[in-house]
């Protein structure tokens, strides 16, 4: 799993069966940082001409199977494939295309082991938003809450509704708040504390929230050509301090957030992870907001979950069984996603 925030390459091997319900156990994980090439080249992979692109994309495929394959070495491990979402370089439902950096084949020929990859191609095509995907590891492994907030580049929520599931990209999230980080010489804002020294700008605060993007009713996603068009620029005019933007996108995400769950009740259970979870100032500005009781799970699960969701994605699509929801994403159908590259 590559994110959005580009905080590094997410690994985890994992472990499910399946009783009366599924289960899952983590057995091992780490996060690979990427050197100053590889973050070069995601940086601005949605720059390169095409010819370039597709190289790099056969080229990040040989990376994530060496990566990979190194894992398992050193682990003594024996999975029955892997599973890689790729790192997302366009993200335009609207258009009718999605691409993630990776390619499939050049990851199996690296690891030496089938792979499952392009998880999103399919619900596009059939008119959705490609987007969220979690959700379905929500609803089958993590019942046990009313919703599940994903506090990643973009901040992502799912929920349980008449029998369906569904699910919407919030707002943007880490994307923004490690983009005004940087500027302060920092690759993140840790546990929040240069947003928690800022205040909040009420004129920058109300710009966020007037983006048209809230108006709009679910299935929607957002990409990085979203926060670049609507985001960045409010943020890069404002002429407030670097600190006072940080405390103020925590306080939009709060808001957005609040707004994303109808009724906020007191009786109900959110679930959060990502790498916002671990922002302690970002998370108490969502109690401030929020009514439902919050819980922060363990770190493995804060910092792995998405992999731990993508890994069993690519089980569902391994046995044939759905893994895409409509009710998520405004597809047309259901449907069983992924590629899958056996190297035999």
């Amino acid at each position: 799993m590559s994110g959005t925030s580009l905080d590094g390459l997410d690994i985890a091997c994992c472990t499910f069966s399946k009783k009366e319900k599924w289960e899952y156990r983590i057995e091992g994980a780490e996060t690979i940082s990427y050197d100053q090439d590889w973050l070069q080249v995601l940086q601005r992979a949605h720059e390169l001409p095409a010819e370039e692109l597709i190289h790099q994309h056969f080229k990040f495929g040989k990376f994530l199977g060496e990566q990979a394959r190194t894992f398992i070495q050193r682990n003594k491990l024996n999975p029955g494939f892997i599973s890689s979402h790729g790192h997302t370089v366009y993200h335009q439902p609207g258009k009718g295309f999605t691409f993630q950096l990776g390619a499939g084949a050049a990851i199996a020929a690296a690891a030496g082991i089938p792979v499952v990859s392009d998880f999103r191609s399919l619900d596009v095509a059939l008119g959705g938003q490609g987007a969220p995907l979690v959700p379905v590891g929500d609803q089958l492994l993590f019942s046990d809450f009313d919703y599940c907030l994903n506090l990643g580049g973009i901040a992502n929520i799912s929920r349980m509704r008449n029998g369906n599931q569904h699910a919407f990209d919030i707002c943007v999230c880490n994307q923004a708040l490690n983009y005004l980080a940087n500027k302060l010489g920092k690759e993140f804002d840790e546990n929040g504390e240069l947003a928690s020294q800022g205040k909040i700008d009420s004129v920058l605060l109300n710009h966020l929230n007037e983006i048209p993007y809230y108006q709009l009713p679910p299935p929607k996603s957002l990409g990085r050509e979203d926060v670049e068009r609507d985001i960045l620029p409010l943020l890069n005019e404002s002429r407030i301090s670097t600190e006072n933007k940080l405390r103020t996108i925590c306080e939009h995400i709060a808001i957005q957030v609040a707004n994303a769950i109808p009724g906020n009740k007191k009786n109900e259970r959110l679930l959060i992870s990502g790498g916002g979870a671990l922002n302690s100032f970002l998370v108490s500005c969502l109690r401030s907001e929020l009514a439902c009781e919050l819980e922060v799970p363990e770190t493995a699960i804060i910092q792995f979950k998405e992999a731990l969701v993508f890994a069993f994605l690519g089980l569902l699509r391994w046995r044939n069984e759905i893994n895409c929801l409509a009710s998520v994403t405004g597809a047309s159908r259901d449907s069983v996603s992924g590629s899958i590259y056996l190297n035999a």
